[in-house]
Order: C-alpha cells, then structure tokens, then sequence
C-alpha cells in the first residue's frame, strides 16, 4: 500500500510539474505573441510612412520641372526679385522633405518625412538636425521608430497647449566615441519638478500629461530592453528628453 501511494505521489509530482512548465510554456508565448503584434503593428505603420514619403519624393520629382521653368521663365522677363522670392519658396517646401533623409535607417526617415509634414499642418517648425548615421545602432528599427514617434507626438501635444506665437519642435540626432544621442526638444510649457518622475510610470495620468504618461511608459520599457536611457530637462524656455544608447550594447 505504501509502495501504491509513492507511486500516486511521484506521478502527481510530475503532473504538477507538467502543468507549471506548460503554464509557463503559455505565458512565454502569449508575451512573444503580443510583443510580435506590438511589432506588426510598428512595422506596418513604417511601411505607410515609407510610402507616402515615396509619393512625397515622386511629386517632388514630377515638381522640378515645373519649377525650372517658371524660373527661367522669370529670368527671361529679368524679374529678378519675383525669382528671388520664388526660388526661396520653393527652396524652403525642399527641405521638408530631404532634411530628413540623412541616416542608413529608412524606417526612421520616412517617419522624420511623416512627422514633418505633420508638424506643418500643425503651424509647428520642426527641425531635424542629423549629425549620424546610426548605421551601427542596435537597437531595432520599429523600436526605435516608436521612441521617437512617442517623443514627436508628447512634444507636438505640449506645443498644441501652448500659447506661443511661435512654436518650434527639434529633433537632433549624434553620436559620441560612447554613446548614440537622440535629443528630442519642444518650447513649450514646463514640465513641472514634481511630475517629471512619475510621468515615465506606467499608469500614470492627468488630463493635462496623459499624452505624456502613456507615451514615456512605453518608451521606458523599449529602452530597458535594450539598454537604453532617457533623461529630461525642463524650464519655461524648453522641454528637452535625451535618448541615450551605448556603442556596443
């Protein structure tokens, strides 16, 4: 009988086993599974942005000509200031679109291209300063497209409750012997000191930094994933986050 009892004993011991390694099994896949829909969903938002910066570069393209002419059409009746003022117009409607193509990340430039023309829908001047080109950055392209898309969005929804005649949105992007640096920089209101913590927390709301709460949350956790940091500076003059990431991580 006692012999009958191990038995029962030893075979429910590794049921319970069983049922905890497939419990954990299941959990393992369920994390994969929403951690490859969260990335789905990234990836088919980069493809969008890559397409309609495609178009964007074929209207630019198909544009040229046009433009060529009515400069040298100008220049033929010597209205030299009218060409003037043209050629800095259209100069100026350029750059939204080639000043974002200066890293070896596709993804990331047709979201700068996207966030652009976005920004000026907004009346929001968006600079993008590009002093790297990422081309041995680790993290992923889709991850880090949702840092700075998060970043962009939380800067563009502060400059939306701002009062400025004048509102600017930067974006600079460098590198050190050290360390990849993405500074992401908006002059509008001031973060308050007591806030500037609890707005990386998952959870974490207000009606006037919800924007903020669910965006860093997130942005947090792709960072600590891949070894990442962000810092954040704030005063009535401006709003700085600073992404760092470390050659070799």
């Amino acid at each position: 009988m006692d012999g009958l009892l191990d038995n029962k004993t030893f075979y429910l011991v590794i049921c319970g086993i069983m049922v905890v390694i497939l419990i954990a099994c299941i959990i393992a896949l369920v994390r994969i599974y929403n951690r490859l829909m969260k990335r789905n969903e990234i990836l088919r938002e980069s493809i969008e942005n890559l397409s309609r910066f495609n178009d964007r570069l074929r209207m630019d393209r198909h544009d040229y000509l046009n433009h060529l002419q009515v400069v040298y059409g100008l220049m033929e009746l010597e209205e030299y200031d009218e060409m003037n003022a043209y050629l800095k117009k259209v100069y100026k409607e350029l750059l939204k679109t080639g000043k974002a193509i200066k890293t070896s990340k596709p993804a990331l430039n047709a979201l700068l291209a996207a966030k652009t023309a976005e920004a000026d829908t907004k009346g929001i001047e968006f600079v993008i300063e590009t002093k790297s080109d990422l081309k041995a950055l680790a993290i992923e392209d889709w991850e880090l497209c949702k840092v700075l898309s998060n970043l962009i969005d939380n800067g563009m929804k502060a400059l939306d409750d701002s009062e400025k005649a004048e509102k600017k949105l930067r974006v600079n992007i460098t590198e050190t012997r050290e360390r990849y640096i993405f500074e992401v920089e908006n002059n509008g209101p001031m973060i308050p000191e007591e806030l500037r913590t609890t707005i990386f927390k998952k959870g974490f709301s207000t009606k006037k930094e919800e924007g903020h709460g669910m965006g860093l949350a997130i942005v947090t956790e792709i960072l600590a994933a891949n070894s990442g940091s962000i810092g954040l500076e704030s005063d009535e003059g401006k709003t700085v986050f600073t992404v760092e990431f470390s050659k070799g991580a």
